[in-house]
């Protein structure tokens, strides 16, 4: 029976996705593909008939997966990232219900932890911290009240922005109702492409970084006191493999 394959790509190098949504990628009849962020290399050698989203709307995607499925094609949406978030497959995932397709969510790397494995290092710190939190600034499209930047730097957990370095000096402005001002922060920019760029510093300067770099869009931004592991020894060690600590493994 055709299928519809929602595909998370990773963040940009084409050997991040998993070898599962490589197989799919490979044998689809038909691929819609995120064509503002996915690297093209990932549909060098395709058989599929392609399709570019960036330019279409909703109902179009839509009527090219039901013309397809109807056909008895299988069809793969393939998006940047992990589809688990800032990836709208909720509201495609909607119409295809109201249309009795099947479907299937295969997940990606995210370019949260692609640049964390840049930066060579944990976000979870023992006894620093040991929560993420993923968001975004709030643009043309809102968020809740409870989750603006400055409520979510209150708990001085490790966070990651998507989406929000254009808005750079309004992201510092919230950032600092939380967050000390000598924080450190990180702004990677195409996080695993060829032209990847890294800038470390502090909360007080991130507004300098990003605008003598030149970076507007398709960046991160980290902060927290975690990022201190990418550059010095913090003497903080999990209990998992203290010699000292006992269970049911290792007496």
């Amino acid at each position: 029976m055709s299928k519809v394959y929602f595909i998370g790509a990773g963040p940009g190098d084409p050997e991040l996705i998993t070898i599962k949504g490589r197989k799919l990628l490979d044998n689809a009849d038909v691929v819609i593909y995120a064509g503002s962020l996915v690297n093209p290399e990932l549909l060098k050698g395709i058989k599929a008939e392609i399709y570019n989203s960036a330019s279409m709307t909703l109902d179009e995607t839509t009527e090219v997966i039901k013309k397809s499925i109807a056909a008895k094609k299988t069809v793969v949406r393939l998006h940047t990232g992990d589809t688990s978030f800032y990836s709208a497959i909720s509201e495609q995932i909607e119409r295809l219900r109201g249309l009795n397709i099947e479907y299937e969510v295969i997940p990606g790397v995210s370019s949260a932890m692609a640049g964390a494995a840049l930066l060579g290092q944990e976000l979870t710190i023992p006894e620093i911290s040991q929560t993420v939190i993923f968001t975004r600034m709030e643009g043309r499209t809102p968020v809740p009240e409870t989750e603006k930047l400055s409520e979510l730097a209150k708990h001085k957990a490790t966070m990651v922005i998507f989406l929000s370095v254009g808005m750079v000096e309004k992201v510092k402005d919230e950032l600092l109702e939380g967050y000390p001002e000598d924080t450190p922060v990180v702004v990677i920019e195409k996080a695993s492409w060829p032209e990847q760029r890294i800038l470390k510093g502090i909360l007080k300067d991130i507004v300098e970084m990003v605008k003598d770099a030149g970076i507007k869009k398709t960046a991160l931004i980290y902060i927290g006191k975690s990022l201190m592991a990418s550059e010095s020894s913090l003497g903080k060690e999990s209990k998992l493999y203290n010699k000292d600590f006992k269970h049911e493994y290792r007496k």
